[in-house]
């Protein structure tokens, strides 16, 4: 839901940025490949260090990428289908790390492994979102629908990850990710639904 409605939005702000981009041979895939890594050390180095705020807005300064690179390949009129398999697949590596990062610290200096459980649980429902669409598509079917996109699930955790880094209680975090487990089996039972009417 969020792609919808932020996608016009984020193409506004970032189209100068992805021209600046492209004029000094910045290439779409080096952007994705740069937001990936950026990501996964806000995910994998900060967050297991407890250093959920930081962490956080690090990671913020890179996950845009993954709207900048988008907007670039359109600019270039790319048509291929290389750009969209990387982005993808990084997204993936992207996703786990953000999630195993938070699992980390709050199955060892964090000390709550209710949320660490609950982190575990959002990483694999929410690979599972995304293989059912990639699985659809492959196949020829579409699965784009649902509750949980990859959009809603990395902006809560991020705010509420922040938030607590900042000194919230720690519960917010653990209802958040329990909302975002109950979002992610309602939308692969949507997705999965979805597939089943179109074979039908």
């Amino acid at each position: 839901m969020l792609n919808k409605y932020a996608r016009g939005f984020f193409t506004g702000v970032f189209t100068p940025m992805a021209a600046w981009l492209l004029k000094r041979g910045v290439s779409p895939d080096a952007v994705t490949i740069l937001g990936t890594l950026g990501v996964m050390v806000g995910g994998l180095v900060f967050y297991p260090m407890g250093q959920l705020f930081w962490g956080t807005l690090f990671i913020t300064a890179f996950i845009f990428s993954d709207v900048l690179d988008g907007i670039m390949a359109r600019l270039q009129e790319r048509t291929g289908k290389w750009g969209g398999f990387l982005d993808s697949t990084l997204d993936r590596f992207a996703d786990g790390a953000l999630f195993a990062g938070v699992s980390i610290w709050f199955f060892t200096g964090g000390d709550n492994d209710a949320i660490g459980i609950a982190a575990i649980i959002c990483l694999v429902l929410g690979m599972s979102v995304s293989y059912i669409r990639a699985k659809a598509e492959s196949l020829g079917f579409t699965a784009n629908v649902g509750i949980a996109e990859r959009a809603e699930r990395l902006v809560s955790l991020l705010v509420a990850t922040g938030l607590v880094g900042l000194g919230l209680p720690e519960v917010l975090l653990l209802v958040v990710l329990i909302a975002l487990c109950v979002a992610s089996c309602i939308t692969v039972g949507q997705r999965i639904a979805a597939v089943r009417r179109q074979a039908l």
